[in-house]
């Protein structure tokens, strides 16, 4: 009895004699002879086309199943992404792949992972369908980045976020921060030229202009610490320490100049600079306070003199004009008398003279005591 065998629409048969692929047979009834050594296997033209144990390349001697077949080659340094009827579905590793081409209509993009970068071609919609093939990298919006390959620099990037793939190259990210940083000098003993050994704390800011520049300077920071060691050390050398206390305003204005003469070396841009504090040792600091002190009482006592001096010679002139004058004399007399009465609780009267009487008898008396003096 004859084993009747049904390929329905959306599938196609494979003819197998004798274990080898003969052709591929199109939808319809088919009779097989119980005793022939033949089989047909039946395969869904809306899935990949795969046969179990066998190898893609035993089919492509038929041309006629060849022409309803998308076939692609994924080499070793290859990803491609799989699109159906203009959709992702799927990335293909290194192998060879083959598709129907009756249902639905495939392409295919080639990316060589040998450059990590994602090609523009692929969107970053299907990007969360490739976990696992790619790593991203960012740069934040105060930073520029540079990319290396293998520890090979390739270039600088710009703020954003870059996707690469997991391939034969290594990538890494190196950043640079762009906004303003400060450098601390804390401190740092200098030496005058009159040998007197002080402690200063300074204090510098500046923005990274050549982020290339600056990564290409090893230990960045602190060859530019030390060159402002250098310049600190060259202008308080030049200086004996009363000079130094008293031009110390200058210091910042020096060391800011000769920073910005560097700042094509470095790669940078100096925008500030001062000194914050200048430490004298604990013997020094005392001679100056005791200098100071004595200063500010010599001017004190020079005050003193100049007010007394002052105040003598005020009364000398009053004394003079009250000589020249009675009227003046007797009103000066008046005043004291003022304020002689403003202390006075009480008054006595003796005899039987008026208050007034006995006041200008008072003053008339000695009135006339000094004049006959």
């Amino acid at each position: 009895m004859l084993k009747k065998i049904t390929i329905h629409k959306g599938k196609r048969g494979l003819l197998f004699k004798q274990g080898n692929y003969e052709k591929m047979l199109y939808p319809g009834t088919y009779r097989q002879s119980p005793f022939a050594e033949s089989d047909i296997i039946v395969v869904d033209t809306a899935m990949p086309f795969e046969v179990d144990g066998q190898d893609l390349q035993l089919f492509m001697h038929d041309d006629l199943l060849k022409r309803e077949l998308e076939v692609v080659q994924v080499m070793d340094h290859e990803y491609v992404l799989h699109y159906e009827d203009g959709r992702f579905s799927g990335l293909l590793k290194p192998g060879a792949y083959a598709f129907w081409n009756v249902l639905k209509k495939h392409s295919f993009v080639h990316v060589d992972i040998r450059n990590p970068e994602l090609p523009a071609e692929v969107d970053p919609v299907v990007l969360p369908k490739l976990h696992g093939y790619y790593h991203m990298l960012e740069v934040a919006e105060h930073e520029a980045g540079v990319l290396y390959y293998n520890h090979v620099m390739q270039k600088e990037l710009a703020p954003g976020k870059y996707y690469f793939w997991r391939g034969p190259a290594a990538v890494s990210l190196q950043k640079v921060d762009l906004r303003q940083q400060q450098l601390d000098m804390t401190g740092q003993e200098m030496m005058t030229e009159d040998k007197v050994t002080l402690r200063l704390n300074f204090v510098c800011q500046y923005k990274v202009t050549h982020p290339l520049q600056v990564l290409a300077i090893k230990s960045f920071e602190e060859q530019i610490y030390i060159q402002l060691q250098l310049i600190l050390r060259e202008y308080i050398g030049g200086f004996k320490l009363d000079d130094l206390l008293r031009t110390k305003q200058q210091i910042a204005a020096f060391v800011l100049a000769r920073l910005q003469e560097k700042e094509q070396e470095y790669g940078v841009h100096f925008i500030s600079a001062g000194v914050k504090d200048i430490i004298l040792p604990g013997d020094i600091r005392d001679i100056l306070n005791t200098v100071l002190l004595a200063e500010k009482k010599a001017q004190a006592n020079l005050i003193t003199r100049r007010e007394e001096t002052a105040s003598t010679r005020s009364l000398l002139n009053t004394a003079k004009l009250m000589d020249e004058n009675e009227t003046l004399y007797r009103l000066k007399e008046l005043e004291f008398l003022e304020k002689i009465c403003e202390k006075i609780g009480s008054i006595s009267l003796t005899g039987g003279s008026s208050l007034l009487e006995q006041l200008n008898f008072l003053l008339g008396s000695k009135r006339a005591d000094q004049t006959n003096s």
